[in-house]
């Protein structure tokens, strides 16, 4: 099984401008990203970015570069231009790795691009990992979904699901023990079926991916499976904050990297 990884970096951050090219252990962090890709089984890495800036850096280690438009509303659409681009095949497999993800392990990147190729009639997959911290669960930058018996998701949303209706009528402030395993928290790592990204950009917003604001909701509106399993490695955060970046700086400067990376 083969299959590509594109790594979508842009400029604009309004917590962290220039947030691809910030220098860490010596290197931009979308080199490192582009590094950790290289690990993996896939048989081409490229980035595409909007900004010359980005390019510049990346051809300096060699990177290969797709240059798009600036104007796209998600990733999704970015990683749909980059297929156009380079020609790929509607049965192509390709893996959208955040920019901002330095310490991703290659294992996790080779787990989505394997969970899709064996299910035939999903269009997308991603992974998820267990939800056991309640300020989690009623935090709404942290994605929850549900699956079904399959490991296809039935639902994604920024609130807390499901709802424990008798646990947290009595008690909001710690998880129900009998639904543990239940609980689970969305991870931003998606493998893509190229035709399946060509008919994405063709279908306009779902009421409920803009609700929720999360784009993943368009493809279960028009009705796309989406195959969901648990990541075997831990998915280190990526770097949003300020304190995100010192973070991953202290852990590639020290002894803990290798723990990290693994």
């Amino acid at each position: 099984m083969s299959f590509r990884v594109v790594i979508p970096a842009r400029f604009g951050s309004s917590r962290l401008p220039g947030k691809p090219l910030l220098d860490i252990a010596g290197k931009p962090m979308v080199v490192h990203v582009y590094e950790r890709a290289l690990l993996s089984a896939a048989t081409d890495v490229v980035v595409a970015t909007d900004d010359q800036r980005i390019a510049d850096a990346l051809r300096a280690y060699d990177a290969p570069v797709v240059m798009t438009r600036a104007d796209h509303p998600s990733g999704t659409d970015r990683l749909q231009e980059v297929a156009e681009q380079l020609g790929w095949q509607p049965d192509d497999i390709v893996v959208n790795v955040q920019g901002d993800e330095p310490l991703i392990p290659p294992s996790v990147i080779n787990q989505v691009a394997d969970n899709l190729a064996e299910a035939s009639e999903a269009g997308m997959a991603t992974l998820a990992e267990p939800l056991h911290d309640i300020e989690q669960l009623f935090n709404p930058n942290i994605v929850k979904l549900v699956r079904d018996v399959n490991n296809f998701a039935l639902y994604f949303s920024r609130a807390p699901m499901p709802w424990a209706r008798d646990a947290f009528a009595l008690n909001r402030e710690q998880l129900p023990p009998e639904a543990l395993s239940l609980y689970l928290r969305h991870l931003g790592i998606y493998a893509y079926r190229v035709g399946f990204l060509h008919d994405y950009v063709s279908w306009p917003p779902a009421l409920i991916e803009q609700v929720e604001s999360l784009e993943q909701l368009r493809a279960l509106y028009q009705g796309v499976r989406i195959h969901v399993d648990v990541a075997h490695a831990s998915l280190p955060p990526g770097v949003d904050t300020q304190a995100d970046l010192d973070r991953v700086r202290a852990i590639l400067a020290g002894s803990g990297a290798a723990g990290a990376m693994a």
